[in-house]
């Protein structure tokens, strides 16, 4: 409480009478605006929604013969699920696959109320997205060259975004683990 009001009276001294357009005062105002952001958890619940809408969605497409068959080349090139199609064939390994991406996003919506749900959908999510990025550098013609450079064409985009649900993954699982822990404390 002492450091509230030493910050309070901080504030409130004869430096903040300067513009608002000053950089101090513009500082300070980001980093209210930070705090506010932080206390109303909007990263997480922008994030955790996200992901959730999106392993429905994939999920759901994954479940089609379109998108059985577009994941065929990225499953059949990847070191790490290569047997995957062969063991369960397309249609049936990518409905595995959809189904999956279901559960993760059941158990994000469930890690609202009881967070150790949470963080088994973040483990899932966390080794998807870790093999599906992994494809970036197993699938051919992720890579094409214009003029000399290298650059990422469709395909590489793509599966660059699961770099980022990557990291996303594992800011959800850090999230539902904090929240997690301070039940057990609780208790």
């Amino acid at each position: 409480m002492n450091d509230h009001l030493s910050v309070h009276a901080m504030n409130s001294g004869s430096d903040d009478r300067s513009s608002s357009g000053s950089p101090r005062q513009s500082g300070r105002n980001l980093t209210r605006l930070a705090a506010w952001v932080s206390d109303r958890h909007l990263p997480f619940l922008v994030i955790s929604i996200g992901m959730i809408v999106m392993l429905l969605w994939a999920g759901a497409f994954k479940m089609t013969v379109p998108g059985a068959e577009g994941i065929v080349p990225l499953v059949s090139n990847s070191p790490l699920i290569w047997w995957h199609f062969k063991i369960f064939g397309p249609y049936i390994g990518s409905d595995i696959i959809g189904s999956t991406e279901w559960l993760a996003a059941i158990l994000f919506i469930v890690g609202y109320w009881r967070p150790k749900a949470g963080m088994v959908g973040g483990m899932i999510t966390v080794l998807m997205f870790s093999t599906t990025s992994s494809m970036l550098l197993s699938t051919p013609g992720t890579l094409i060259t214009v003029h000399g450079m290298r650059y990422m064409n469709n395909l590489g985009l793509f599966l660059y975004k699961d770099v980022i649900a990557l990291g996303a993954s594992l800011y959800l699982f850090s999230y539902f683990g904090h929240r997690a822990l301070l039940e057990e404390n609780r208790s």
